[in-house]
């Protein structure tokens, strides 16, 4: 069984478009859950309280 270059290259292609559009799904899921609201809203406030200043 000989698989051709054509079908090797049409193949990862394939996978890697899938994989990708996967693993966009999972992070826009993962960022819209409910749960993790409170975990965001602090990390986006959190330098706003950082009362030591900016780094010098």
């Amino acid at each position: 069984m000989i698989i051709e270059h054509a079908f090797l290259v049409g193949f990862s292609k394939s996978f890697g478009l899938f994989y990708l559009v996967a693993l966009s799904v999972a992070a826009v899921i993962y960022a819209m859950r409910p749960s993790n609201k409170k975990r965001f809203d602090e990390a986006a406030q959190s330098i706003l309280r950082d009362e030591a200043g900016p780094w010098r």
